[in-house]
């Protein structure tokens, strides 16, 4: 389960940047904007891919996958919108993750 957590934050890294990477920098032009962020979604899944065969293959069902991925990209996209786009973190954020949280406890209870 590890091996597959870290797998999706790294991947999650490479989509965050690739798909709002750009919008730090809006005067580049559209096109060139998607070739670069093709070029970095490469290496997303090459991290995306291994990471869901092998927590599939060691036990976590698709929904699970689904749902640990999107909890680690929220994670993941606070951080660079905090830091990188430099936008202010909300309280209403922290109330819709914690629900998300509770999602993810559902999920995995047995």
């Amino acid at each position: 389960m590890l091996r597959t957590i870290l797998l999706l934050t790294f991947s999650n890294v490479f989509m965050t940047f690739a798909w709002y990477g750009h919008l730090k920098d809006t005067g580049i032009p559209l096109w060139k904007a998607i070739a670069i962020s093709w070029g970095i979604a490469f290496f997303e899944y090459c991290l995306m891919v291994p990471a869901n065969r092998f927590g599939y293959t060691n036990g976590i069902n698709g929904f699970q996958l689904k749902i640990t991925q999107e909890v680690i990209t929220l994670i993941v996209f606070s951080v660079f919108a905090v830091f990188y786009l430099k936008e202010p973190f909300h309280w209403k954020y922290l109330v819709s993750f914690a629900l998300l949280i509770g999602a993810v406890f559902f999920m995995f209870k047995k």
